[in-house]
């Protein structure tokens, strides 16, 4: 398998995190793809994914598969593998949820290093850019409710990569002084192997 990948995106570590844990990362090949806004990459485009977004994964038949969710959702099925995702049942709606969340604190994210850093200067939305904040602020919240010590499923895999990205782009967010239990739990979390080995530089 093919994972068309950029070490800085938080979709990607997503999905690397996820083959680590499910011991199918030695089965996956690494392929370095640049994509960012204003910059057109007709190779990926026309060949890997239409939307131009990271990351993809091309698998043994040729066919790609696009989404980090679906990505991961694929991953936990191969070969019998439902760790990260459980099958059935109300846990496995808690844990989509959760998921869904924590991409959404991603995207948030994303979209506000595009905005703040990407965007010339006078073109910038000052409320676009508060109104992520709030939504990267009440999700954070409702993580610090429920009080998970859980590390081993696709949610909490997610909200690890979304507080690592936070930490990467906006070190002045300051997150951990707000969100107490967040804080223990992600020390916890950035000491495992899958982690440690998917730090972007």
């Amino acid at each position: 398998m093919k994972l068309y990948f950029a070490a800085a995106s938080p979709f990607v570590r997503k999905v690397h995190m996820s083959a680590i844990e499910l011991g199918l990362v030695k089965q996956i090949e690494l392929v370095s793809t640049h994509v960012s806004p204003g910059k057109e990459n007709a190779t990926y485009t026309d060949g890997i994914n239409p939307l131009g977004k990271i990351p993809a994964l091309e698998i043994d038949d040729g066919s790609i598969i696009l989404d980090s969710s679906v990505i991961c959702e694929y991953l936990n099925h191969l070969e019998g593998n439902n760790t990260l995702i459980p099958e059935r049942g109300p846990e496995r709606w808690r844990v989509q949820t959760g998921h869904a969340i924590a991409n959404g604190i991603m995207d948030a994210a994303v979209s506000n290093r595009y905005e703040t850093f990407m965007r010339p200067e006078e073109y910038r939305w000052d409320l676009w850019v508060n109104e992520q904040w709030a939504k990267i602020n009440q999700a954070l919240q409702w993580f610090e409710n429920q009080k998970s010590d859980s590390m081993e499923t696709i949610d909490q895999i997610s909200l690890a990569c979304a507080l690592g990205y936070l930490d990467f782009r906006f070190a002045d967010f300051a997150w951990r002084e707000r969100y107490a239990h967040l804080s223990l739990w992600h020390q916890r979390m950035s000491e495992t192997t899958a982690y440690r080995e998917t730090a972007p530089d």
